[in-house]
């Protein structure tokens, strides 16, 4: 079969209907002067975009995912039975979620009948009875009389994107009224105002979306007006923000305002500019702001070190981990962290049109790596896309450029209470929360046992573990035995803190600080409906996280638990006797060493007095942690280890090594060497370590004082690295008082090399003395210096 294009498609033989016809029904554009042709140049842009262009039809991954399109469109219209509140049975228009089904029904039914290879092309009693849906839904619910209820989103997001997508791709079918009840729709629910105030539910994410709606109804309904604003309110989404909803500086993205949010909403944020920059590109309306570029370069800081061989993690997917198997799903898609991870992925391969030649390359490397490593969810056949993301996806992998391998390094996403370590065959990510970024997220019936994932919760994968979190984990883990997590065994109700991310610690002392390969990173624990308190640390290095605890203290007559960790081994089956049973992996212990076969394990230079394992087989369903969610259920087999600081403790501590992917040889090895690690402190006030054969010092000061060779005067986390004769410094106070703090290092010094301009020089020789202007972002701040 040739290859197909929007070009030459049937559907398009019609497109020259007049747009004069529109704006009569509409009556005059503000702007007589702009280029009618333009209007349906970039009417048929857009259906390249979201339709797609050059893949042949015969060809999998296309023929199947056509074919199915025409499958779900066939039952729909043969289930279609028009009432007074719905379109289809089981689908009322209240709550509104109904409305947006019904539009989305429709928008497959569309596609069945615009593309190729569906059975159903260009079938005139499709057509006929997708015009009887659209005219059920504008008689009867989504029409300017009708005053908006329950969830805002389904009226001004949801159900007009797939409105303006129908409209689009039948605008030649539909005549100038229907056209023209369309467009008085979304002038209705998504008026002007919601454009002019940067505020509310209009920003971020969800204000790419009401834009992208905006400018659609301006195309389709020949008002040049319309796109001009839909284009200039996308202007405050690109500059970064200090606070609330947006990207920061330091590669952050928040929404809800103090939710992490880079992998959901954040993916919607960077698919929708892609979308409306590719098609506005060269017209009257193109996106020709400056900022745009702060947009592209987040490609590169602010997703990219957030994706691991396909997956986005799930520390920034929000309420989004709970969804899994939706119920109304007929394609029956996970919404796994490699769903969200392929969003972002073909997000940017989507961008990538509208960038530079040299960021292209880049990007299409990284996708291309993304595409080859990710074994779990093969992103060429993901069911999550339609046949444009598709062809858009292998043509990048087609792409004459090497895939570029997984980096390593360390990204401190400060703004975000989030943390990725790096290294050659691993990864980790560590989801804190303060004052300024919330425990969870938990609405709509979703994620209401989220409470302990902004506890200190780390993640971590290894390429033969790519499905740790993906396979049922959120609905099967004890969600009070969250990796990583120093908590209160109190028992708490679901949604317990309040919704839409309301619980936030009254903590300010969460950060850390890092050279880009290593980091100190550390979070002032209180917990969620209870009394506990803690200091977690976190010194991300070579092979290794080392993770400590002090100060671990509560009050709430229930043991407090930090948990090593919670490993997810599958369908095995559990051992009740403790070893490995049912085909699970070995988990073995050795003199101050775990290891777990297939994963790593870990290292306790303090012993392992009050450690305790558990292997046990889990059974949930996504429907416990998500309303919208199959009942379906099923089993998974955990491994367990974590620390019991029993009943009400009063300053316990904890100190383990992390090492992914390490065998029991290196563990066992690392476990003996007494003098790899020196424990500087460990206490409610300090926590420091050296590693002397790297050459790194790394210091959480909750206080100001004294550890080892370091002194400040005030709180502050403190990477020191030594490299022969220079030695590198990196400080940062991340309580962000904004307050200047001293620090002293005490070892004779003979020069500075170079340092930021925060970093003021106060003394050398006998010793360094430095005074750092932190500000309140919780940045780095770097000095080096020669020994």
């Amino acid at each position: 079969m040739p290859v197909w294009t929007r070009r030459t498609f049937l559907v398009t033989a019609t497109a020259g209907v007049a747009a004069t016809s529109v704006a009569a029904a509409l009556g005059p554009a503000p702007q007589a002067h702009a280029v009618e042709g333009e209007f349906e140049a970039l009417r048929l842009r857009w259906l390249d975009i979201q339709l797609g262009t050059g893949f042949d039809a015969g060809a999998e991954p296309y023929a199947s995912r056509l074919a199915e399109t025409g499958a779900l469109a066939r039952a729909f219209r043969e289930s279609m039975a028009p009432a007074a509140t719905s379109l289809w049975p089981g689908h009322s228009f209240d709550p509104p979620a109904g409305i947006t089904q019904s539009y989305g029904r429709l928008w497959t039914m569309t596609q069945a009948y615009a593309q190729p290879g569906t059975g159903l092309t260009a079938d005139a009693g499709l057509l006929a009875d997708i015009l009887r849906g659209l005219d059920h839904l504008s008689a009867r619910i989504y029409h300017p009389g009708t005053t908006r209820y329950g969830n805002w989103w389904e009226w001004q997001i949801g159900s007009p994107r797939l409105l303006m997508d129908i409209v689009a791709a039948l605008h030649p079918h539909l005549g100038a009224e229907r056209v023209a009840a369309a467009c008085a729709a979304v002038d209705h629910f998504v008026p002007d105002s919601m454009l002019t105030n940067y505020s509310g539910t209009s920003t971020g994410a969800n204000r790419v979306d009401l834009c992208r709606s905006v400018a659609l109804r301006g195309i389709l309904g020949a008002n040049p007006a319309k796109i001009a604003l839909a284009r200039d309110a996308l202007s405050p989404v690109f500059p970064y923000v200090t606070k609330g909803d947006g990207l920061y500086a330091d590669g952050s993205f928040v929404q809800h305002t103090w939710v992490a949010y880079s992998g959901t909403y954040g993916q919607v944020m960077l698919d929708g500019l892609g979308r409306l920059f590719t098609l506005l590109a060269g017209s009257t309306w193109a996106v020709t702001d400056p900022s745009r570029q702060i947009v592209l370069d987040s490609v590169e800081k602010a997703y990219a070190p957030l994706i691991y061989d396909g997956l986005m993690m799930d520390s920034v997917n929000g309420r989004a981990v709970s969804r899994g198997y939706l119920k109304n799903d007929e394609r029956r898609v996970m919404r796994s962290d490699h769903f969200h991870g392929q969003g972002v992925i073909a997000a940017v391969a989507l961008l990538a049109g509208g960038a530079s030649a040299a960021e292209r390359e880049r990007w299409h490397a990284r996708v291309k790596g993304w595409i080859e490593r990710d074994t779990v969810s093969p992103i060429l056949s993901a069911r999550q896309f339609g046949v444009a993301d598709l062809a858009r996806l292998h043509a990048v992998a087609a792409a004459p450029v090497p895939a570029a391998p997984e980096p390593t390094g360390h990204r401190l996403f400060a703004s975000m209470d989030r943390a990725v370590h790096r290294r050659p065959g691993w990864a980790a990510n560590l989801s804190m929360s303060s004052e300024r970024i919330s425990s969870y997220e938990c609405g709509n019936g979703e994620n209401p046992r989220g409470w302990h994932t902004g506890a200190g919760m780390l993640y971590w994968w290894t390429p033969d573990q790519g499905g740790q979190y993906t396979d049922w984990f959120w609905p099967t883990v004890d969600p009070y035995r969250l990796p990583g997590t120093t908590v209160s065994t109190r028992r708490l109700a679901d949604r317990a803190g309040g919704e839409w991310g309301a619980h936030r610690p009254a903590v300010r002392w969460v950060g850390g600080a890092t050279d880009g390969e290593f980091a100190a990173v550390g979070q002032h624990v209180k917990g969620l409906d209870s009394t506990l308190e803690a200091r977690k640390s976190w010194f991300c290095a070579a092979d290794t996280v080392i993770c400590l605890g002090a100060g671990i203290t509560a009050r709430d007559g229930v043991p407090v638990e930090t948990v090593v960790d919670n490993r997810n081994l599958g369908e095995g089956g559990a051992s009740h006797a403790g070893g490995c049973g049912g085909g699970t992996p070995a988990f073995t212990t050795g003199e101050r060493w775990a290891h777990l076969e297939g994963h790593g394990g870990w290292a306790f230079p303090a012993g392992y007095d009050n450690l305790r394992t558990l292997r046990e087989d889990r059974t949930g369903a996504w429907s416990d942690i998500n309303t919208t969610s199959s009942t379906e259920r099923r089993t998974r087999t955990y491994q367990t280890l974590w620390f019991d600081h029993g009943t009400d403790p009063v300053g316990a501590s904890y100190a383990y090594l992390l090492m992914p992917g390490a065998s029991r040889r290196t563990l066992a090895a690392r476990a003996a060497d007494e003098g790899w690690l020196h424990v500087l402190d460990n206490t409610a006030d300090r926590q420091a370590v050296a590693v002397p054969s790297l050459g790194l010092t790394a210091a959480n000061l909750w206080r100001a004082g004294t550890v080892g060779d370091l002194t400040v005067t005030a709180p502050a986390s403190v990477l020191v690295r030594r490299r022969r004769s220079v030695l590198d410094l990196r400080i940062a106070e991340p309580p962000r008082t904004g307050q200047p703090l001293e620090i002293v290092w005490d070892r004779p010094v003979r020069r500075v090399i170079s340092h930021d301009p925060s970093v003021e020089v106060l003394a050398t020789g006998r010793s360094l003395r430095l005074r750092i202007s932190p500000g309140t972002a919780g940045a780095t701040h770097r000095c080096q210096v020669a020994m």
